[in-house]
């Protein structure tokens, strides 16, 4: 008989399958996440729950708000400049450094990895394309062999996922492909200059196909001024 699980191991499963369904946009900013009703989904108690909750809040993909529960989270428009500004500064960085150590199997595996997205692509498979588009940043942290960076990348794309999401990403997933074959290629040839500017190209398209301006709720004050 398998052994129960552990507080730890359920609270992270929890957040695991909140985080997923995040970044394949199955659960939408401000989607309200009762205690009760995950309890039952994830058949655990609700003090459970509650802990994967509060670290999902801790990695500011759920607000938690008194007498009212908890949310997916809304991310405003300067916190996503600022999460684009922080990829910005991480993945040139990183690319710089893996462009020096990058083996033959390693853009095997790379290339493995863009024949699933062509094939999400190919197919309309939007939940699987938006995940795969996603680990492949992760994949070039852990390619580096940096989990630390691997998994500040995980949190930094659940948190894009919401902007995307709360502010109508036009930048098409073919778009991304595309671009992700192309930064594929140039770590191939080495050409470290042309990966540094395809990666800061490449995030540059996604945040400014991002209309990034405050919604009226968000901008009350503006609203109110005299």
């Amino acid at each position: 008989m398998s052994a129960a699980p552990t507080p730890d191991s359920s609270t992270d499963r929890i957040a695991a399958s909140i985080t997923e369904a995040i970044v394949e946009r199955r659960l939408m900013p401000g989607t309200k996440l009762a205690e009760q009703k995950l309890a039952d989904v994830f058949q655990v108690s609700r003090t459970l729950v509650r802990q994967a909750l509060n670290q999902l809040s801790r990695d500011r993909l759920v607000t938690l708000t008194p007498a009212r529960g908890a949310y997916v989270a809304e991310p405003s428009v300067e916190e996503a400049r600022q999460v684009f500004e922080v990829r910005q500064m991480l993945e040139t960085q990183m690319l710089a450094s893996l462009c020096k150590s990058i083996t033959p199997a390693q853009i095997k595996q790379l290339r493995a990895h863009l024949k699933q997205e062509r094939a999400a692509v190919a197919r309309t498979d939007v939940s699987g394309r938006t995940r795969l588009l996603a680990d492949f940043h992760v994949l070039l942290a852990r390619l580096q062999g940096n989990e630390v960076l691997a998994q500040l990348l995980n949190e930094l794309l659940s948190r894009c996922s919401l902007i995307a999401l709360m502010y109508q990403s036009a930048h098409s997933a073919a778009e991304s492909q595309a671009e992700h074959e192309a930064i594929v290629d140039a770590l191939e040839a080495g050409d470290q200059r042309a990966l540094l500017k395809l990666m800061q190209a490449h995030l540059g398209h996604v945040e400014s196909n991002l209309r990034l301006k405050p919604r009226l709720r968000d901008d009350l004050k503006a609203l109110l001024k005299p």
